[in-house]
């Protein structure tokens, strides 16, 4: 007979009971498959929510990006955006981590209980921080979701990844087939609004933080988050680097009028998989963007922890809908990554959450009690410190101060081109018959 232990994983302030068999092949290869495959708490999991959840739509304006940056800039950015993304969702995860252990040992019960990010501010820093999180997190989310729609448990998640993986190989190899066209110029980095305003959409690309609180939430072992987003945001850069730079060596600076990559590409059988992979992967992700709208509404009228799948539902409606008129009436969305990464990923990624984990352990007290210490290789608190006001002071004046700037001189430019519900966006003036 097998044998059955019971063992006790503490995740800083998680403590989980997880049953392990230690017999002799006691689990079969199907609950094997099953817990790595379908289960919602493995770091399997984890890791395919963060990949999937960090890019999609963003994907086709990569290569718009290194039009405007050039292609030492735009490889140089993804790879700084994407470790100091990481950086940021290091430092959620602590505060995420802080968050539950005092709320446990206060004897708080969060099983039927989603933790989110504006109630980790709310426990560590207090209602104006709560305040604060909450209002750009969830426009944030709001212009997330409504991009997702322009643009159009983890089965879905691993579903999205081969879906934009697929992609992001198809503009590769597809682009260094087509070769470059006849005169070809390379001109980027011309000015100083489309330099900025390509840094910001790349700001954009790794600030896929929305979602990050939740998702640790339903992990086994959040304490494993870290690794797991850094591990995400590699494999991401595996897609996005060539592919955009395979684009913008093929295209080159016809891509600063074409911010959607796939209509440069000639129409294949290729091409229309990868359009429609593209759209299912779009409403995946804007599943996972409403997600925690969905929370924080419920939570506000009261009806978060019920357990009946009708009135969640119905509840849900007037988050939704509003999201789908505003995406109808604005059918663009190169334009708006570039603004939404300025005027609210700055925020809501890098900026609060490096200054609430300066603020949370700022006294020695804090520092002293803390559930997790910095990392040996940065120097302790002073060297965490010093990379907190970098990455503050970095985004404040580059992404939201330099970035708003020419994200929104960007699309001031291009205002006239939108329209309001129109059947498609930059198209071809049409002509009157003669």
């Amino acid at each position: 007979m097998a044998s059955e232990t019971v063992e006790t994983v503490v995740a800083g302030n998680y403590v989980e009971m997880e049953r392990e068999d230690q017999g002799d092949g006691s689990r079969s290869a199907k609950t094997k498959f099953s817990k790595i495959f379908w289960h919602g708490g493995s770091v399997y999991d984890a890791w395919f929510s963060c990949a999937s959840n960090q890019v999609a739509q963003v994907l086709l304006t990569l290569p718009y990006s290194f039009s405007q940056l050039g292609m030492l800039s735009g490889i140089l950015f993804q790879i700084f955006y994407g470790l100091m993304g990481s950086w940021t969702a290091y430092l959620i995860s602590i505060l995420y981590v802080e968050y539950r252990t005092r709320k446990e040992r206060e004897k708080v019960d969060f099983r039927n209980h989603v933790i989110q990010w504006f109630e980790v501010l709310d426990g560590l820093l207090g209602k104006h921080w709560r305040n604060i999180g909450l209002f750009f997190n969830c426009t944030f989310l709001l212009f997330g979701s409504v991009i997702q729609l322009i643009a159009c448990a983890r089965i879905w998640s691993f579903l999205g990844l081969v879906m934009t993986s697929y992609t992001a190989w198809y503009l590769t190899i597809a682009s260094i087939l087509h070769g470059q066209v006849e005169g070809v110029k390379h001109s980027g980095p011309a000015k100083l609004v489309l330099y900025f305003t390509g840094a910001t959409n790349i700001l954009y690309t790794f600030g896929g933080h929305a979602v990050t609180v939740e998702i640790m939430h339903a992990m086994w072992k959040p304490q494993k988050f870290k690794l797991i987003y850094l591990i995400a945001t590699l494999y991401v850069l595996t897609l996005t680097l060539p592919s955009a730079s395979a684009v913008y060596w093929a295209f080159g600076d016809m891509l600063l009028d074409h911010a959607n990559a796939l209509s440069l590409l000639p129409r294949t059988g290729f091409r229309d998989t990868a359009v429609i992979l593209m759209l299912i992967h779009q409403f995946i992700t804007f599943g996972f963007a409403c997600t925690p709208l969905y929370f924080v509404w419920e939570k506000f009228i009261g009806i978060h922890e019920t357990k009946s799948m009708i009135k969640r539902a119905m509840a849900r409606l007037p988050v939704v809908i509003p999201i789908w008129f505003i995406a109808i009436i604005f059918p663009f969305f190169g334009p708006i990554n570039s603004s939404v990464g300025s005027l609210l990923v700055s925020f809501t990624v890098y900026i609060i959450p490096a200054m609430a984990h300066m603020i949370t352990f700022a006294s020695a007290s804090a520092r002293e009690n803390a559930v997790e210490r910095p990392p040996s290789f940065l120097g302790g608190w002073p060297g965490l410190y010093s990379t907190n006001i970098f990455v503050v002071v970095w985004v404040f004046v580059v992404g939201f101060g330099l970035g708003g700037w020419a994200s929104m001189m960007n699309f001031i430019q291009q205002v006239d081109t939108f329209g309001l519900f129109a059947k498609c966006y930059q198209c071809p003036p049409h002509k009157a018959k003669a």
